[in-house]
């Protein structure tokens, strides 16, 4: 992984009322910002991951290519490298950690930019939380958001998806290790079982009636949750974990103080915006992208025609890959 650039803000108050003494945005920087400031791109991480699985858009003659645009990848609060529960002192260290919002997040990326000298966002993108991210850049700062793809996510969770991620934290918490976040040894068994919990969402029916883990070198569905699911929840610390799916639980663009409601906060958004569900997404149906987009003025649907499911905007899948590219290019001009 390439070793991220860290920003760091004294005294950031966050929306739950807490006060962190040093808020810490981890993010790398790729190509050259124009004397006019106003050829940035900014893609925001998704759940679980780093500034590096966001790379697959990115390159020389790619979609977000450096010799044009300056791409400002930017690291999600609690994934370890920017603010979470396991890298922050006391006294929000481990469970201690305070909820930090999409929207808190947001403002601190905005408070980069500043500190970058951009004036003006070419794009925001992402997937998933990323997508929760790019909703709330275009509602909160929608003078500086030129154009906005958020795919395979939502301005707003939904009570389905809310339901799933209550499940996912009821799992952990019964592993007797975890202790309310105040384990001594990881909780492994505690989030090997959140691992094979959430196979079947991510990648969702249609991946597993083609055997589509083969595509990505496992010979079996056995071997694809054991040696996928389990190993990569295993690695995660489990606090870090949580505070990620409290910031999901909490993404609302509606909540904002100077809106009124989710559908005036959509319908403030200026940017340029294609909003892009997974075909077969279950966390965030393409039904309700096609209700959002519709009160964004101006703003297309276009689903990504995929057995994927939520992981067609996941960079796993190059048909995929080459969907959501095109709708890049199709934003950037």
């Amino acid at each position: 992984m390439t070793p991220p650039q860290t920003f760091r803000l004294a005294n950031f108050a966050l929306e739950c009322g807490a006060v962190l003494p040093e808020a810490v945005l981890a993010y790398e920087t790729l190509g050259t910002l124009t004397p006019e400031g106003d050829n940035a791109v900014i893609y925001c991480s998704h759940f679980g991951a780093t500034h590096e699985q966001c790379k697959f858009l990115v390159g020389a003659d790619a979609p977000l290519d450096p010799g044009r645009h300056f791409i400002v990848l930017t690291n999600l609060s609690g994934n370890g490298l920017s603010s979470s529960p396991g890298n922050t002192p006391a006294p929000f260290h481990g469970p201690d950690f305070p909820l930090m919002t999409i929207r808190d997040n947001v403002r601190l990326q905005r408070a980069l930019m500043d500190h970058l000298g951009v004036r003006r966002a070419a794009l925001v993108l992402g997937h998933s939380m990323g997508a929760l991210q790019t909703f709330e850049w275009a509602a909160s700062y929608p003078d500086f958001v030129a154009a906005a793809l958020p795919f395979c996510g939502a301005a707003r969770v939904s009570d389905h998806n809310r339901a799933f991620l209550e499940g996912m934290l009821a799992i952990l918490a019964c592993d007797p290790a975890f202790r309310n976040g105040h384990y001594d040894s990881p909780p492994t068994r505690g989030l090997k079982a959140v691992g094979r919990a959430w196979a079947a969402w991510a990648p969702t029916h249609g991946f597993y009636r083609m055997r589509a883990w083969e595509q990505l070198g496992f010979d079996s569905l056995s071997a694809f949750l054991g040696d996928y699911w389990e190993r990569t929840f295993a690695s995660f610390d489990a606090n870090d974990m949580v505070s990620q799916i409290r910031t999901w639980l909490a993404a609302d663009i509606g909540s904002h103080p100077d809106h009124d409601g989710i559908e005036a906060a959509l319908a403030g958004i200026k940017a340029r915006v294609i909003v892009m569900p997974g075909a077969t997404d279950a966390y965030f149906p393409q039904e309700d992208s096609a209700c959002e987009a519709a009160r964004i003025p101006g703003a297309e649907c276009r689903p990504i025609p995929s057995d994927w499911g939520h992981w067609a905007g996941s960079g796993r899948n190059p048909a995929d890959n080459a969907f959501i590219g095109a709708a890049v290019r199709d934003l950037l001009g």
